[in-house]
């Protein structure tokens, strides 16, 4: 089943790892611990200034001690590893920057049509989550006010209007606070996309809020590897799910 096939079946989990957070492929160890516990739908891997052949070998590092799929989320064109399941083939739709519009697809294209992962065309919307992000920071781009729902909605109609198969509204890593959910709603109710939100969870509450707005999939960072507690609540709280799940459908 693809990804696209998959999210769109349910309300998942993907854990965000930056291979720049970590100083070699040992270091990752405590990690990929805590995601054996959770066991999310996907592990996305990538960061806005990872060097290439340390992106590759923690690709490949993951993949091979864990059996989440690897979904690429690059910060570059060079980004990309055939070792993964699949790669966010991103556009960065809030700005104008036309390096992160187009370029850096261009550079990476011919790579990608050797390799046989699934390629996911996705609509990137940075949204303000209250913090400086380094992804607005390497961009050169501004992100949508988070009270500013209308530009977020006119920006995914095109979005799914030009082809793009998904939408992913992200308030950055580190983020006070997650993209409204408000917003999300008005989305889900002007497009077909599959909506993917990342940024500033941090609770239980929270996660539930973003389901409940529409989100198919969700995406948590730093929150797991800070805080045990909270690996803890989204481990019961999948399992809570899946009991549930089955116990309907018997």
């Amino acid at each position: 089943m693809s990804f696209l096939e998959r999210i769109v079946t349910g309300q998942h989990l993907a854990v965000l790892i930056d291979p720049d957070k970590h100083e070699d492929n040992a270091s990752l160890h405590p990690v990929l611990d805590k995601i054996k516990i959770l066991q999310p739908s996907f592990i996305f891997v990538g960061g806005s200034t990872v060097h290439p052949e340390k992106f590759q070998s923690v690709c490949q590092y993951i993949k091979k001690h864990c059996t989440s799929d690897v979904i690429i989320f690059p910060g570059a064109y060079n980004q990309v590893d055939e070792s993964a399941d699949g790669i966010l083939f991103l556009s960065l739709l809030s700005g104008r920057n036309p390096d992160f519009l187009i370029g850096h697809q261009i550079q990476a294209a011919p790579m990608l049509k050797k390799m046989e992962i699934e390629v996911i065309p996705t609509a990137y919307l940075l949204v303000d989550g209250g913090k400086s992000t380094s992804v607005a920071y390497v961009s050169q781009t501004t992100p949508i006010p988070s009270d500013q729902h209308s530009i977020a909605v006119d920006t995914t109609i095109a979005a799914e209007l030009l082809g793009f198969k998904t939408v992913f509204l992200d308030a950055g890593s580190g983020a006070k606070h997650h993209v409204p959910t408000e917003m999300i709603k008005k989305i889900k109710m002007s497009t077909n996309l599959p909506v993917i939100v990342g940024g500033g969870v941090k609770s239980i509450d929270e996660l539930e809020n973003i389901y409940d707005s529409g989100a198919n999939l969700v995406v948590i960072g730093n929150k797991i590897e800070e805080d045990v507690d909270f690996l803890l609540d989204l481990a019961n709280y999948f399992h809570k799910k899946t009991v549930s799940n089955s116990a309907s459908l018997t």
